[in-house]
């Protein structure tokens, strides 16, 4: 008798199981269907996210009185350790829950930080009565100073569970040895960020707006709202998703500091050959023992010698795939050093840029006034703009002329996002220098509170211009560390690439501090005073123009010489 339809390898996902555990089925799982709910997922988070972050150093600065570097230190240093966290939420979800349990864990930890955030800023009690009549003065209690901290780092690890698993989850809806699905799987991405982007821009435009004018209670509560929502959707889309079954309990770090402690163990050992390496003793060969890359990282080879004294039975401590996992670990870890000086030029969007916004005029009308922080909305706006035409347009006509399902490699596509984000630094330097000759010329420089004659609209080109590299970079980056990860480390490839954003504003912060210390020295004023008439931002800005060049060389370096793991981004 025949065998089922269903049972047929044509109908079934490799490596996949649906939410009964059975092989997924090809026709009943995954693909846009699934990942619909998961970017409707992504975009509630978004929103949520960037509706305490995007106007976080207002608040700071505003009813908690913080100076303009310190606010600016403590945004950059949390926004730090969000995009560090990714690291652990990856390393539990791929060696113990899972990424299915690890989003939920995460939602229901973030519902509870933004419900506490909430609170911090809606208890009337915690708003001294002596603070009504002299708000200028009166700088707010520390347990409501304690409480909100404690709650912005709990959404920070909410986050941290929350971001490389989603992200992952979604692409897992592809089948990567399917030729259509691959095709999707890449515009899945650009999508992914299309909608992730549309969440932020509704964030910047409805929460900015909340915060300045109404009620900050009001502005972090709207969040806390949004992702209930998220989780429901999620939720309700659980028979759909396909689920990776390669979770056995292991944690991926503890795997990766196998190899190096079985290497340098080993280190006086001969390098074992691929006929040397068994199924029993390394796992499968697939016809060699370094499928990519046969000359990088030999030395890890040395975990799979084997001996009395590596084991009982004699056999490697490591297996194969261990090793070629930490091979490919190593060899995106170029890739990552060299995009840290994006980052940093991406965390000036939420802090000085915000800061230059409000001493400009934001009037629209007799009435109405920008909130500074709604101005990142362009950075968005121009990636919801352009990701249509990326994904419909120019990648087709990058497909027709390359012949590779992703047009442009990886690789290519964040070089040139590198490179529009050095021209946007450039014009923010130039718009900079504007902003303080106008000052100069209406004679407030000596004014802190006075507002410039010149258009909040100066800042919108170098927002635009952001967007754009984002749609080339973060993308990339997206893709890349995904892509070149092996299937049990892509949650860990997706935090790596947070990383880099996570040291960026480490690195941002660490210069702002240096540089105001190092300016202020002998009676000098900072490069970073409150008043920003007095500021030297410019120098600031072409400080991080001279650093992205030198970093894009090294970039170049490491992308000329980089060995792809899959053969169609070859």
């Amino acid at each position: 008798m025949e065998a089922p339809q269903l049972s047929q390898p044509s109908d079934t996902v490799e490596g996949a199981v649906d939410y009964k555990g059975d092989p997924a089925i090809r026709s009943e799982t995954g693909r846009w269907r699934s990942s619909g709910f998961i970017i409707g997922v992504e975009i509630a988070e978004r929103f949520s996210y960037c509706g305490i972050a995007a106007n976080l150093i207002t608040y700071l600065t505003g009813p908690l009185k913080q100076s303009t570097v310190t606010a600016a230190v403590n945004v950059t240093t949390w926004s730090g350790v969000a995009s560090m966290l990714p690291l652990l939420g990856a390393s539990v979800a791929d060696g113990y829950l899972g990424r299915y349990r690890t989003i939920i864990f995460a939602s229901l930890l973030y519902i509870l930080g933004l419900g506490l955030l909430t609170l911090s800023a809606m208890i009337p009690s915690f708003t001294p009565s002596t603070c009504q009549n002299n708000m200028i003065s009166c700088y707010p209690p520390q347990y409501q100073i304690i409480l909100f901290f404690c709650s912005l780092y709990l959404v920070a690890l909410a986050q941290g569970g929350h971001k490389p698993c989603v992200q992952a989850f979604g692409a897992d809806q592809f089948d990567g040895q399917h030729p259509e699905e691959i095709k999707s799987r890449s515009s899945f991405f650009n999508w992914w960020y299309f909608g992730m982007c549309g969440g932020i821009v509704f964030s910047n435009l409805i929460l900015t707006y909340v915060q300045d004018n109404l009620n900050w209670g009001l502005g972090f509560g709207i969040p806390c709202i949004c992702m209930i929502i998220a989780i429901v959707v999620f939720l309700l889309g659980t028979k759909t998703y396909r689920y990776s079954f390669n979770v056995d309990n292991d944690n991926p770090f503890r795997r990766i500091g196998q190899v190096f402690v079985a290497a340098v163990r080993n280190r006086r050992a001969s390098t074992p050959q691929a006929a040397t390496v068994n199924e029993e003793g390394g796992g499968a060969l697939r016809g060699a023992l370094l499928i990519h890359g046969a000359n990088q990282f030999r030395f890890l080879d040395k975990a799979l010698a084997t001996g009395p004294e590596n084991s009982k039975e004699g056999s490697p401590v490591c297996s194969v795939n261990q090793v070629e996992e930490v091979k490919a670990l190593l060899r995106v870890v170029p890739i990552w050093a060299a995009c840290i000086l994006f980052a940093v030029v991406d965390a000036q969007s939420s802090t000085f840029f915000t800061k230059q916004g409000a001493t400009m005029d934001r009037s629209i009308g007799s009435r109405f006034k920008i909130p500074p922080a709604s101005l990142q909305t362009f950075i968005n706006l121009s990636i919801v703009i352009f990701m249509p035409i990326y994904d419909r347009v120019l990648m087709r006509i990058a497909r027709a002329l390359t012949r590779k399902p992703s047009g442009l490699t990886t690789l290519q596509r964040i070089g040139t996002g590198l490179v529009i984000s050095m021209i946007a630094m450039v014009v923010a330097t130039l718009v900079e220098r504007k902003r303080i000759q106008t000052a100069i010329d209406a004679k407030i420089v000596d004014i802190p509170k006075a507002i410039v004659p010149m258009s909040i609209w100066w800042l919108a080109p170098q927002y635009i211009l952001f967007g754009i590299a984002d749609c080339f970079t973060r993308v990339g980056l997206q893709e890349f560390f995904y892509d070149q990860m092996p299937k049990a480390l892509r949650s860990v490839g997706l935090a790596l690439y947070l990383s880099i954003f996570g040291v960026g504003s480490f690195l941002s912060s660490f210069l702002v501090s240096i540089i105001d210390k190092l300016t202020s020295e002998h009676g000098h004023e900072s490069w970073f005073p409150n008043n920003l008439y007095r500021a030297h931002l410019d120098y600031f800005y072409s400080l991080l123009v001279g650093l992205s060049a030198l970093w894009f060389l090294f970039y170049l370096y490491f992308a000329k010489s980089y060995v792809y793991n899959r053969e169609y981004n070859t």
